[in-house]
């Protein structure tokens, strides 16, 4: 009887993954395969592992309701899906293909080993909408550089078929189905008080709430309203495969115009995915370098790491991180442009701190995106600097959002609360909220004579 072994990774779950459908196909019996790797146990944060391990369970659960059932294995990943694949004698072994460094040398020392032993190695798709490597640009380059004719290009692509889940699996019935470990004492960053459940289950039942939701249809004009927190929380299992982000974009196409708008959004992570695929050390250089000359200020960074700069909007997209493990992307956007525009602190510290805490934290998009705030990255007007005090005028005008996250401010009403340095100085006294630790005026004026900012 043929033997197929499907490797799961960054997708974990039985709707719309085409590498299990391709198992089933060419095989009898599958061998779904997990292998929890110390590197990654040592390198991700408390928060996402947290995420993940309920993630495993779940999907383990959703597998034996098929007939099936999650294998588990520690140790180098390549090294012990093949010795499953040996151990059953299967001829196909099946991924789902990644845009990583780490992911694809992964999937190449598999593929090696595969193909030594005889066995047939394939990489399907499912991590993204379209493949990174499927939209050519017209210019000769491997990749697109810029977004807006990337979206145009991935509009015109035809996107494949969300695939069933699999009625009915069929396993070995020798082989040790292995532990899925207990959640992690708690890292050096913590954990999170408030964290998203793990799971396909969760995330479907999320993505079936979103599509049928006021919020969808008002997402073009409403995700940046930091207070209302109208977006659709599904990012953490977008990250993780536990819902695919080609059914998350067939789903909610078409429910015009707030629709579309969050396709968009999900058209930005392909784009930042094929980036990752061509210029695989994304996470360790500037995609492009401009010489920049980074300061080396602990105190400031832990002062914005720890959300006390004295700038509200700041410190509360700092502080809902370390409470959620998540934050509003307009946050992300604020805090970012801060510590690298106003600070000038390197954007590889606050794309690692943001890596620590962040449930969805993963390569391609949070250091893309810290990238493309720094300056060094996509971003056509690497100049832009976002000016904290506009930007919380825009998109938190009444403070709701200060407020909620920021406790001592909570007795300022309306929009004051968001320049508490200009309240008369018997208030200020009696905030216990700090100074602002920069003048971003000055800050500005500094990098004028660098660069021409570009102030929203």
């Amino acid at each position: 009887m043929d033997t197929a072994v499907v490797v799961f990774n960054r997708d974990l779950r039985v709707h719309d993954h085409p590498a299990l459908a391709r198992a089933a196909v060419l095989a009898a019996r599958i061998v779904p395969v997990f292998v929890v790797d110390p590197a990654m146990t040592a390198s991700a944060g408390s928060n996402r592992m947290h995420f993940l391990l309920e993630s495993l369970h779940d999907l383990r659960l959703s597998l034996r309701a098929r007939g099936g059932e999650l294998f588990v294995r520690h140790g180098d990943p390549a090294v012990e899906a093949f010795r499953v694949a040996s151990s059953v004698d299967a001829r196909t072994v099946v991924v789902s293909a990644d845009v990583s460094a780490v992911a694809r040398r992964r999937e190449d020392r598999l593929e090696a080993a595969c193909a030594g032993a005889g066995m047939t190695f394939e990489r399907l798709p499912g991590v993204t909408v379209v493949a990174p490597d499927a939209l050519e640009p017209s210019s000769g380059r491997d990749h697109y550089q810029v977004f807006t004719p990337y979206w145009r290009a991935w509009l015109r692509m035809p996107w494949r078929g969300v695939v069933a889940a699999p009625d009915q699996l069929e396993v070995p019935g020798r082989l040790a189905s292995g532990r899925i470990p207990a959640p992690p004492k708690l890292t050096v960053t913590g954990r999170s008080s408030t964290l998203p459940r793990g799971g396909e289950t969760e995330g479907r039942r999320i993505l079936e709430s979103w599509v049928h939701s006021e919020s969808v249809h008002a997402y073009e004009t409403g995700a940046d309203d930091l207070a209302r927190d109208a977006t659709s929380r599904l990012s953490p299992y977008l990250r993780f495969g536990c819902v695919s982000p080609l059914e998350v974009a067939s789903r909610v196409r078409g429910c015009s115009p707030g629709g579309d708008a969050f396709v968009r959004q999900l058209c930005w992570r392909d784009f930042h995915h094929q980036v990752t695929y061509a210029f695989p050390r994304i996470n360790e250089l500037d995609y492009r370098p401009k010489g920049n000359i980074w300061r080396n200020d602990a105190d400031a960074f832990a002062a914005w790491a720890e959300g006390r700069t004295g700038y509200p909007i700041v410190d509360a997209g700092m502080r809902q991180l370390r409470a959620e493990g998540w934050m509003h992307n307009r946050a992300r956007m604020i805090t970012a442009s801060f510590l690298t525009k106003d600070l000038q602190i390197d954007w590889r510290l606050g794309a690692r701190h943001f890596a620590a805490w962040l449930v969805d934290g993963d390569v391609p998009d949070n250091y893309g995106n810290w990238q493309w705030v720094a300056g060094t990255g996509n971003d056509r007007r690497p100049n832009r600097v976002l000016n904290p005090v506009r930007q919380a005028r825009r998109f938190d005008p009444a403070g709701e959002y200060v407020r909620r996250w920021i406790p001592e401010l909570a007795t300022i009403d309306g929009p004051a609360v968001h320049e508490p340095w200009r309240l008369p100085a018997e208030v200020r006294g009696r905030l216990r909220y700090p100074a602002p630790i920069v003048d971003h005026d000055s800050a500005v004026a500094e990098l004028a004579g660098r660069a021409r900012p570009v102030s929203l």
